[in-house]
């Protein structure tokens, strides 16, 4: 486990895979509309139920790409899956997460959140058919 999260997030941007994930539109407006508090309750019950157990079920496979700003942080920082964990944290597989690794892990998700929600959005895009609201 990093100590320093910097020493951290300037090795996964040397990452072609890891560096390419940003937060899209829906999921800044949802990050900045909850706040820090229910992100990292969000985060939090996400790891305990996906990756904190010993085996966690479709281990490789259970964080979806998209569709929350914890998954989108997930794959970004390599706290996807216990494989990941490994490689990138390491933190061993075949057992039960530690109260101080999902603590870690929390951290790492929520501190790439708010440097990313400081980046300059990307533009939003129009999906076929969509209307978008005058306000």
């Amino acid at each position: 486990m990093y100590t320093d999260l910097d020493n951290l997030f300037q090795k996964l941007a040397r990452s072609k895979f890891r560096s390419k994930f940003r937060l899209n539109y829906d999921d800044r407006l949802f990050a900045e509309m909850k706040g820090p508090e229910v992100l990292r309750q969000h985060a939090h019950d996400l790891i305990i139920k996906r990756l904190a157990p010993e085996e966690p079920l479709k281990d490789g496979k259970q964080t979806p790409v998209k569709g929350h700003p914890v998954f989108v942080a997930q794959h970004a920082t390599g706290c996807c899956c216990r494989g990941c964990l490994l490689k990138w944290h390491d933190i061993p597989k075949h057992r039960e997460l530690s109260d101080e690794e999902v603590e870690y892990i929390v951290r790492v998700l929520l501190e790439w959140i708010a440097k990313n929600l400081q980046k300059e959005p990307r533009k939003r895009r129009i999906k076929k058919g969509e209307t978008l609201p005058l306000l």
